[in-house]
């Protein structure tokens, strides 16, 4: 029996998040710990308590943070309430909130002066989707998966347009707006694609990978919703079974019974250390013959915030 692992490229850490993680790693060496952080900087339980151990501290709401102090958003964006509150408490606040979905927020921006009702397609009590739709609270409806889609009832003559989260499935997003369109065939669509080009790319390699896999392993956390989509799509598109995982350690003996290739990708708020500690598991079961198959390559880069680099060039530290 050949052995073998297919490693999906890209996978890991996108733009976004390596720019959030490095904003909070940047602001504990200039300001010092501790620095408070509005909800989980990234879904990731790794990175969250790496970044613990060197004096952040995560938070649920501004009002936990004492006043005048230092707080990071997180990459999934914020309200504008959430920012009046931090005002309120004279925190000092630094943005991380990822460029693609503070796209997104603009393009909430502008529907709503339309006086549009907007449409969009996300999960529910997600971060991102609450940050959003807190853009125009009055304006918009979420509509939550393909049922989501079909029970929806928008206001009676309002303009329509779908916007959606960017960490979903491309797939079932494009299925929910088939029904979107069905039922409301004038509804307009969004400038650009919201679906973030990370969340693409790492659900096209995976796809690629699928079908030839017995077995795939997605590392991930269960809360990552882009992570969580990896584990559907691998099932999808033909792997026979996906689990999605944390850690190496969390790999069980009886899943390699009769398998023979093993696909294996990690989530975008995931560091690569975690990967390679998953292969190294896999090694010692035998899966060392390792190719890499690449969809897509990526090279995108974001700067820090703005507030965060004026600091940073003040001190020198630029």
């Amino acid at each position: 029996m050949t052995k073998r692992v297919l490693l999906a490229a890209p996978r890991g850490y996108c733009a976004g998040v390596d720019r959030a993680v490095i904003t909070v790693e940047k602001a504990l060496a200039l300001y010092g710990a501790p620095v408070y952080v509005r909800k989980q900087i990234v879904h990731n339980i790794h990175v969250v308590t790496s970044l613990e151990a060197k004096g952040a501290i995560f938070v649920d709401e501004t009002d936990e943070v004492p006043e005048g102090k230092t707080v990071v958003f997180s990459a999934h964006g914020v309200s504008p309430m959430v920012h009046q509150e931090a005002a309120a408490r004279n925190l000092k606040t630094i943005d991380a909130t990822c460029p693609l979905v503070t796209k997104v927020h603009h393009e909430v921006r502008r529907f709503a002066t339309e006086d549009s009702e907007i449409l969009l397609i996300g999960h529910h009590g997600h971060e991102e989707v609450e940050g959003t739709a807190g853009e125009a609270p009055d304006k918009v409806r979420i509509v939550d998966g393909l049922e989501g889609a079909r029970t929806i009832q928008p206001t009676p003559g309002k303009n329509l347009v779908w916007l959606s989260q960017t960490t979903l499935s491309v797939d079932e997003t494009m299925e929910t707006v088939a029904i979107l369109k069905e039922r409301f065939p004038d509804i307009q669509a969004p400038p650009s694609d919201d679906i973030c080009y990370a969340t693409q790319n790492r659900q096209e390699a995976i796809k690629v990978i699928a079908s030839q896999a017995d077995l795939v392993i997605v590392v991930g956390s269960q809360n990552s919703s882009n992570s969580v989509r990896l584990a559907e799509v691998a099932l999808e598109y033909g792997a026979k079974v996906s689990h999605l995982i944390d850690y190496a350690e969390e790999i069980q003996d009886h899943w390699f019974t009769d398998v023979e290739t093993i696909g294996v990708t990690s989530g975008a708020s995931v560091p690569e250390i975690l990967v390679k500690d998953v292969l190294a598991t896999l090694a010692e079961h035998g899966f060392r013959d390792v190719q890499e198959i690449t969809a897509a390559e990526e090279t995108l880069l974001f700067s820090l915030p703005p507030e965060l680099r004026k600091d940073m060039k003040a001190a020198g530290q630029v």
